[in-house]
């Protein structure tokens, strides 16, 4: 089938790459007419501008939305003004659900279909798949099947899990239809909560490795120094990209964000080049929030994401509060 693409980025052009290896047929645009020109000499079609995406479209049109969630609502406010009633909006970007929730009623109230597709698999997809996690229609949903298993990973990705008979739903293939409106961007918000939770296990672990030959080092011996007890304890020098990578093998921790940590550490065994400075792009926060709504607690993923805070310097100004009250109390100076 024919669908536009809108928004031609790291993850767009390569889910439109992977719909093009297909057979599909891709209509990409770009705010950058080289962006454009680009997908063009990859086999892809081009648009200038909305209005000439909207037009290469055949009714009724489908139009896949690959942006950042705060670039959604302008974008939506453009394009639905040029299209049909029954033509559809695809969000794969990483929205707010609640929005997802409101854009919907919006759109129904002119005509046009809406689905919220969390997007899972990152620059790997394009070979990989996409895990998809929609939301919606269930009609519309299943009208983008041949997209949606076109995209996923397939059923041969990973052995079926042991007891469930096959072929009994499309998540063995990568994709699932969630529920209504809003429902693929909170099962995604969920999934890149427990993400922040793993990343920062699997970064706190190789750490202490890291610093497990802490006796070996000299210790200044003052009262602004917590003593070491037994240096003894901790005179090792762990090769720690040897140990990620001997955790990928037989370990119940094993995972593709430790095969990719290996590969890091393969690649740059100190890490050069990395200030450590995590960003967060705003489903870690959603999921707490929805968290505290529903009354559950999630103590790992709020610490996740807190630590995240804290690598990009907005601990600071708590950090100096801290000195300076142990100054006040008891006199204590700042080590540099």
């Amino acid at each position: 089938m024919r669908i536009g693409m809108c928004g031609l980025g790291r993850m767009g052009a390569n889910m439109a790459q992977r719909l093009l290896r297909a057979g599909h047929e891709v209509v990409g645009y770009a705010r950058s007419r080289a962006t454009v020109d680009g997908f063009k000499a990859q086999g892809g079609l081009g648009a200038d501008t909305l209005a000439d995406l909207v037009a290469q479209l055949t009714a009724p049109r489908v139009i896949w939305c690959m942006v950042p969630a705060a670039a959604v609502d302008a974008l939506l406010a453009e394009l639905a003004p040029l299209l049909a009633p029954g033509d559809t909006l695809v969000d794969g970007g990483n929205s707010f659900y609640q929005d997802d929730i409101r854009r919907g009623r919006a759109l129904a109230a002119q005509g046009l279909h809406y689905l919220d597709v969390g997007t899972s698999g990152g620059v790997w997809g394009r070979e990989r798949g996409y895990c998809l996690m929609i939301g919606g229609e269930a009609r519309i949903v299943a009208s983008l099947d041949p997209v949606f298993r076109t995209l996923a990973p397939g059923a041969a990705a990973v052995p079926p899990t042991a007891g469930r008979p096959a072929g009994s739903g499309s998540a063995e293939w990568g994709y699932l239809h969630c529920g209504p409106h809003g429902a693929g961007h909170f099962v995604k918000m969920i999934h890149n909560g427990i993400e922040y939770g793993v990343m920062a296990a699997y970064a706190e672990g190789l750490n202490i490795l890291k610093r497990a030959n802490v006796g070996i080092s000299s210790h200044d011996k003052d009262a602004e120094t917590a003593p070491l007890r037994n240096p003894e304890h901790f005179q090792y020098n762990f090769d720690v990209a040897e140990v990620a990578e001997l955790w990928r093998r037989g370990s119940v921790i094993s995972s593709w964000l430790l095969d990719l940590t290996a590969a890091a550490l393969q690649e740059n065994p100190d890490l050069k080049g990395f200030a450590g400075q995590v960003a967060d792009s705003g489903e870690g926060r959603w999921t707490v929030q929805a968290a505290i709504e529903e009354g559950v607690p999630a103590p790992v993923i709020s610490a996740a994401l807190y630590a995240r805070f804290g690598s990009r310097g907005h601990a600071d100004f708590a950090d100096r509060v801290l000195a300076a009250m142990r100054y006040q109390f008891g006199g204590h100076v700042e080590k540099p």
